[in-house]
């Protein structure tokens, strides 16, 4: 994988003024759009569009102190109007293309992003792997905005409006594992840009043939294989970091990439006030 991601780079800087066929890409890498976007979001922290706008903006702070047309530079860089490409401009830069042009600057420059290996994983994560067949995920749902570190309010407000009676109601509905209340994103955006929106399932896993009541929401998930991950600690600080070593130690050493499907998180454990937690987090994996 970092391979792949080095090869990514440099496509990149060759395609800045032309649209980078991604999918493609991952084709010719023996891998997925899928696993290839959310693998650079979480080794690059950011996801690869927004890499791909900062590196064309670094770019064109050149072209605009040199005075080249903002339409010309519309079209050399992909946008469809000199007023996208001077908010995509502004949104990298901190200033307009006007004020670069007068006043030199402030310029924010993209270096170049380069993949390379460092020895990590000197403490083993605790993992299992497990095949399911097709079940269904069953609770309450709404759309939230995807935030990366801390705890999401969004999902926070949506769980404290739940009446403790229906938390008693959809625990006796679970049948199938992943057992207990479970906490299920789904719906993600491939680069998982911040502030994007997800889809938040609060419920629990039922087999596949089981009635749903109707004022359940429901999330269908494909039979496969799925990678298991077991973390304790501060919540949700450690489910964040454990996220993050997926994508950091355990997939580069693994032949397995992501797969599309939800991510679910089982709290076995946690303290009264949730700011400590014992979790196992469900990602859907495929061979390489």
């Amino acid at each position: 994988m970092i391979a792949t991601l080095n090869r990514l780079s440099v496509l990149i800087e060759e395609t800045l003024d032309d649209q980078l066929d991604v999918s493609a890409f991952a084709r010719t890498e023996g891998t997925t759009e899928y696993h290839l976007r959310r693998m650079f979001s979480a080794l690059a922290g950011m996801p690869l569009s927004e890499y791909i706008r900062r590196r064309r903006m670094t770019l064109a702070a050149s072209d605009v102190v040199a005075g080249d047309e903002l339409l010309d530079l519309a079209i050399r860089y992909g946008y469809g109007s000199s007023d996208a490409f001077g908010r995509a401009f502004r949104a990298v830069h901190g200033a307009g293309p006007s004020d670069v042009r007068r006043d030199g600057g402030p310029l924010r420059a993209q270096p170049q992003l380069r993949f390379r290996l460092t020895v990590e994983g000197t403490t083993p994560m605790d993992a299992r792997l497990t095949e399911r067949p097709a079940f269904r995920l069953i609770g309450h749902a709404t759309r939230v905005p995807l935030i990366h570190e801390g705890v999401n309010p969004h999902i926070q407000a949506h769980v404290a409006a739940i009446p403790m009676e229906e938390h008693l109601r959809l625990k006796a509905l679970s049948d199938t594992e992943p057992s207990g209340l479970l906490q299920v994103t789904a719906d993600i955006d491939d680069d998982r840009a911040e502030g994007s929106e997800l889809t938040y399932l609060h419920g629990v896993a039922v087999t596949a043939g089981t009635a749903v009541p109707d004022d359940l929401d429901v999330v269908e998930v494909r039979a496969g294989m799925w990678a298991v991950f077991r973390g304790s600690g501060a919540y949700p600080e450690t489910l964040q970091s454990t996220w993050a070593a997926t994508a950091t130690e355990w997939f580069p050493s693994n032949p397995w990439r992501l797969r599309l499907g939800p991510e679910i998180v089982a709290i076995l454990d946690r303290a009264d006030d949730f700011r400590t937690a014992t979790f196992e987090l469900w990602v859907p994996i495929e061979r390489e």
